[in-house]
């Protein structure tokens, strides 16, 4: 029974993609899939691209793009080194060497898996459509993005929240973030893929994993780089993440926001005061 890891939403955090990748290869996979959002919250990003480029030169590897390497190629004018928006984005981008740019440049947004004698799975990051897209539970768009695709599975990140929808004979499944997962009490997620082809009811199984590893280091990366001066309100979300995974930066940047258009009467991205994102920690993560 081959095997395939499934892994999303690394973000920076090259421990627990060590942790994923050990534990990977000592169950025998041979094969693996990443969903995009490789770098952009946590500190030291040139271990994390390390990582990456040695397995793909032992192994059979496919990578997606995901929306955080759209970044790289987007307009940085307004970005700030000391800056709670844009600051962990100015400081990985200036972290990144020309081999990162061109291998994230050379991603594909999509891509179809077929093997003989088994449904075809398509890869994305966010879902068929668009690469920020979510695929949520129990939601319309879901269901029509699930019967637009082709395919009978569907293998996206984009929420950081491990799980499974079903609909209709088909399937999404989501296998959580390596970096900053959602709901994980300090636990790095990603699933193993199977296929087993014996009899006529040949399938693919999933395993979701969650596993511990050494938060308590990331953070400590986080203040050792510099990387949470440069950007302490983004750095505080992360840290949260790492320990709790209850709230995520999107949830406490748009208070920020909020708070900024009461404040202002408008608000702009990335042009959020500190005290909006001061407010904002302190309303919804203590």
């Amino acid at each position: 029974m081959a095997k395939t890891a499934v892994l999303s939403d690394i973000h920076g955090n090259a421990a627990a993609l060590q942790t994923c990748l050990r534990y990977c290869i000592d169950q025998g996979v041979h094969r693996f899939w990443f969903l995009g959002d490789y770098l952009g919250e946590l500190a030291y990003p040139q271990k994390t691209m390390a990582l990456l480029y040695a397995l793909q030169k032992r192994y059979d590897c496919c990578f997606i793009r995901g929306n955080k390497e759209d970044y790289w190629f987007g307009d940085m004018t307004s970005w700030k080194e000391y800056d709670s928006t844009t600051g962990a984005l100015y400081y990985t981008y200036h972290q990144m060497t020309e081999e990162d740019f061109r291998f994230f440049k050379s991603l594909p947004y999509d891509a179809v898996f077929s093997e003989e004698g088994l449904p075809a799975i398509t890869l994305c990051h966010g879902s068929p459509r668009r690469v920020n897209e979510k695929l949520l539970p129990n939601d319309e768009n879901t269901v029509s993005v699930m019967k637009d695709c082709k395919a009978d599975y569907i293998l996206c990140g984009h929420t950081h929240v491990q799980g499974v929808i079903c609909h209709e004979g088909k399937t999404v499944w989501n296998p959580g973030s390596v970096g900053v997962p959602m709901g994980s009490q300090g636990k790095t997620q990603f699933m193993i893929l199977s296929s087993d082809k014996r009899g006529e009811a040949a399938k693919w199984q999933c395993e979701f994993v969650s596993l511990f590893y050494d938060t308590e280091a990331v953070i400590e990366n986080l203040h050792t780089s510099g990387l949470y001066e440069r950007a302490p309100g983004w750095c505080t979300v992360s840290e949260h993440l790492l320990r709790a995974g209850m709230h995520s930066h999107g949830e406490v940047l748009g208070r920020a926001m909020a708070l900024c258009r009461e404040q202002t009467g408008s608000c702009t991205w990335p042009k959020i005061p500190e005290g909006c994102w001061e407010q904002a920690v302190q309303e919804i993560l203590r």
